[in-house]
C-alpha cells in the first residue's frame, strides 16, 4: 500500500513500494509490443507471519481494522482471484496496473 502513500518512519520501505509500481508501468510499456502483461498487485493488510507484531496488539489492529471498509484484516487466499484473472488470458488487454486488493483500505 505504501506505493499509493507514505508513512511515518518507513521511507526507504514506502521508496521501494513505490519503485515497485513505477517499474511495473514502465516495463509494462516497454513489453507490450512483444504480447508481454506487466502488472502487479498490491495487498493491504494482509495477515501473515511478516506482520503479526501489529495484529498481536490489540491497540494498533483495532486502528487498522477500523480503517478497512470490509472490517477485518486480509487473508492470503484474498489475492487468489486478482492473481488468477492476471496470469490469465482474461486481463490480455491489461498492462501496466498496480492492482490494491485492500478491503476497500484506500478508498477512505
Amino acid at each position: 500500500m505504501y506505493a499509493f502513500f507514505g508513512g511515518l518512519r518507513v521511507a526507504a520501505y514506502a521508496a521501494s513500494k513505490g519503485a515497485v509500481a513505477q517499474m511495473t508501468k514502465s516495463l509494462a510499456l516497454e513489453w507490450a509490443e512483444s504480447g508481454v502483461n506487466v502488472n502487479a498487485i498490491a495487498p493491504g493488510y494482509i495477515r501473515t507471519q511478516l506482520n503479526r507484531h501489529i495484529w498481536d496488539d490489540p491497540r494498533r489492529a483495532e486502528q487498522v481494522i477500523t480503517r478497512i471498509p470490509a472490517g477485518r484484516w486480509g487473508e492470503p487466499g484474498d489475492l487468489l482471484g486478482a492473481v488468477t484473472f492476471l496470469a490469465s488470458s482474461l486481463s490480455d488487454y491489461v498492462h501496466g496496473i498496480v492492482l490494491p486488493i485492500d478491503g476497500g483500505y484506500l478508498a477512505r
